[in-house]
């Protein structure tokens, strides 16, 4: 755990490697076991199912809430990030204590033998990186039966056989009981000794201008990435036309050249953990990578130790461009 509350010491990462079944997971076909994702065709043959929980991780703003004005027959609203993350030692959007996490998905009526739905807007590649983020924890915990709805809400809307109500039904709370999966996360004294020793690489989701240390999030004390990482941004995977992500084969083609291989050791990370799972649930789960965990604290948590080494091509020009810019703002 990184406390008591959360994970004991991580095990060295043992990810079992996922089935081509599992891969191929834009099934219609309603007699198939969902994958990782799966399409409006599928969900509306299956909306019946006694052993199905949708949830509709949509979150409400100041002016409307998209889940009251419709939502997928029987989805049950579970916003993002809502009890999903939390501040923990002064790093926003952290794993909560495992008790207050097996108690919210208890609440949502999940006790790990259903087949568990995720419902985002899709409306952006951030936005969708919330389900990705909820499938990874469910994973986490130990649930087994868990896909992304592809488009999400907006693939829904787009499919001329769907059904959308106003009815929230409200869920039978259960008892949930969590199965941890320590090789799906780390800490940062295992990124630490990951770095020492050379084992993993060290994969960084953010934007460009982040990965090279010119922006950084505005809960992050440095500018910077973890030594020697390899970029890849997680918004490259999602088509913002369609609200998707791509397919196996046009993802499998982004992938930088170094790490091609899937059975090399990689850490996902990025500001929090947020656009990290997005490059964890591609390479995992669709391309089939068999060891690719997640580092929760990532570098807002990784910079807050001044003894944790960070990288950066940032100059002096680029902090006289950000004084400037604070100067002309205010």
């Amino acid at each position: 755990m990184l406390a008591p509350h959360l994970l004991s010491r991580r095990l060295k990462t043992i990810a079992p490697a996922l089935a081509a079944a599992v891969m191929l997971s834009f099934a219609t076909d309603a007699s198939a076991a969902p994958g990782p994702l799966v399409e409006a065709e599928w969900l509306q043959a299956n909306l019946e199912r006694d052993d199905l929980v949708i949830l509709d991780t949509r979150a409400a703003s100041d002016d409307t809430n998209p889940y009251t004005e419709g939502h997928v027959p029987g989805a049950i609203h579970a916003p993002y990030p809502g009890g999903w993350r939390t501040t923990r030692d002064g790093v926003p959007g952290q794993l909560p204590p495992i008790n207050e996490l097996e108690a919210h998905i208890g609440e949502l009526g999940i006790s790990g033998e259903e087949t568990v739905v995720i419902v985002p807007a899709a409306q952006s590649a951030s936005e969708f990186g919330g389900a990705t983020r909820v499938y990874w924890t469910l994973k986490l915990v130990g649930v087994d039966n868990v896909t992304i709805l592809n488009g999400g809400y907006r693939a829904w809307n787009g499919f001329a056989a769907a059904e959308v109500t106003t009815n929230a039904p409200e869920p039978e709370p259960i008892r949930f009981t969590a199965e941890l999966r320590p090789e799906l996360l780390v800490d940062s004294d295992e990124v630490r000794q990951r770095l020492d020793d050379g084992s993993s690489v060290m994969l960084d989701g953010r934007p460009a201008a982040q990965f090279a240390g010119r922006e950084k999030h505005p809960a992050a004390r440095l500018f910077g990435r973890l030594p020697g990482s390899t970029h890849l941004d997680q918004a490259d995977f999602f088509d913002p036309d369609t609200g998707r992500l791509l397919p196996q084969e046009a993802a499998a083609q982004i992938v930088p050249e170094g790490i091609t291989d899937p059975d090399l050791e990689i850490v996902s990370y990025c500001n929090t953990g947020h656009w990290a799972s997005v490059n964890w649930f591609v390479l995992s789960e669709i391309l089939g990578y068999k060891s690719v965990t997640l580092y929760d604290d990532s570098m807002v948590g990784w910079a807050e130790d001044p003894e944790n080494p960070v990288e950066s091509d940032r100059t002096r020009l680029d902090d006289l461009r950000d004084w400037w810019h604070s100067v002309t703002a205010g």
